[in-house]
């Protein structure tokens, strides 16, 4: 028995160590398998702003044609850049050590991201970035304090400032004030795109996750008709007995 409970325990470990890891409340990402459109959107603003440092190597462009229903004509001529085909992995041309020595550490793939952190953690730190600058890209994050990038988006959304609390010895971040015009999308726009961009992320780290879950129902009616047609017959079967 305390065999079990330690097992049980050693694998809980991973997702209490993600939950403490951050003590803001996350939103509501409201991702959705089915809403194609929204993971379109999603795939455009990824390769338009995170692909150039963020890899998806276990994500190939003729798949992700075939599951959000686009041309591999326009794949091609929208979304792929430099020599790659459309049968290639969403990689890019950064390396490695010159990675390194741009931001300290390799950016890492995202090909399974949300799957690590979750959709919400994911759309909450998209959300959560602020200016800072006492860093080295003049930007922190609530959910992800001292982060080691960019605020890339902040074209879209502006830069938001940070709200303080006293803390003791010092002010202590506890929110941050969205410029209502500080980029070329409003607060609502920004929060829409973010959300399109996680639905995009979710389906790249789970891509049947609509298909398993319209086969799952399929099963579920199926063995609810299976039952019924084994209770008649069973009925049957054992009328003469009783």
């Amino acid at each position: 028995m305390k065999k079990i409970l330690f097992a049980l325990l050693l694998g809980l470990a991973p997702t209490l160590a993600l939950g403490a890891g951050s003590a803001v409340k996350l939103m509501d990402a409201e991702t959705d398998p089915f809403d194609t459109a929204s993971q379109q959107r999603g795939a455009k603003l990824y390769v338009s702003y995170c692909l150039a440092c963020h890899e998806m190597k276990y994500q190939r462009w003729n798949r992700l044609a075939a599951d959000l229903q686009l041309d591999e004509a326009l794949v091609e001529q929208y979304l792929i850049f430099g020599e790659q085909q459309i049968h290639d992995t969403m990689t890019n041309a950064m390396l490695p050590d010159v990675a390194e020595g741009w931001f300290g550490v390799a950016p890492p793939d995202l090909s399974l991201s949300v799957r690590l952190r979750g959709a919400d953690w994911v759309y909450t730190y998209l959300n959560s970035f602020y200016a800072d600058e006492s860093k080295m890209f003049g930007v922190n994050n609530l959910v992800f304090p001292d982060v080691g990038m960019p605020h890339v988006l902040a074209g879209l959304q502006g830069l938001p400032r940070p709200v303080y609390e006293d803390g003791g010895e010092a002010l202590k971040v506890s929110g941050i004030r969205v410029p209502e015009q500080g980029g070329v999308m409003s607060p609502e726009e920004y929060r829409e795109a973010t959300r399109d961009l996680v639905n995009f992320m979710a389906y790249a780290a789970e891509p049947v996750k609509a298909q398993r879950i319209v086969l799952g129902v399929k099963v579920l009616i199926f063995l609810f008709i299976f039952l019924v047609i084994a209770y008649f017959l069973k009925k049957e079967y054992w009328k003469d007995v009783h």
